[in-house]
């Protein structure tokens, strides 16, 4: 099952970055008014959350500027940026160096168990492994949100 999580990673993060790769930066901070986000902050935060699971699954050093948490923690907002956000190039360059992080994990490292169940809100982790394959869904649930942004926009600008 480990493998497949790891398959599973890769895949959906190679997808996120093509996508992301095909969009015009152009619309990276388009903020239609149904939404309180943008495409930008959405990569950002997959690719801020990413990272943290990295560090609290696989003990990994946090590989990407302490700058991302103000633009994409959860909670954060485009609308009260006050300083200028990483750029698309940027962004493809975090992406990238990730999955390069996820195509080196081992199965094994997937079945380790935190030493206490990792809590997140409602959600707990035992293992190393549920937690990346949360990352997985989580990624895939933004992914999807960049998709209906970009539909959204093009949709306004006919």
């Amino acid at each position: 099952m480990s493998e497949t999580i790891i398959g599973t990673a890769k895949t959906v993060h190679q997808v996120a970055l093509h996508k992301v790769q095909s969009i015009s930066e152009e619309l990276f901070d388009l903020q239609p008014d149904s939404y309180n986000n943008t495409i930008r902050w959405n990569v950002g935060h997959m690719i801020y959350w990413m990272d943290a699971y990295m560090k609290l699954g696989f003990s990994k050093d946090s590989a990407i500027p302490e700058s991302y948490a103000s633009f994409f923690n959860s909670g954060t907002l485009p609308a009260n940026w006050n300083q200028t956000p990483p750029s698309k190039v940027e962004l493809i360059e975090q992406l990238s160096a990730q999955l390069n992080q996820i195509s080196e994990l081992s199965p094994e490292s997937l079945e380790a168990p935190f030493e206490t169940p990792l809590q997140f809100g409602p959600l707990t982790f035992h293992k190393v492994g549920e937690l990346l394959n949360f990352g997985v869904v989580h990624e895939g649930m933004h992914l999807a949100t960049c998709d209906c942004l970009l539909k959204v926009i093009e949709n306004n600008s006919k």
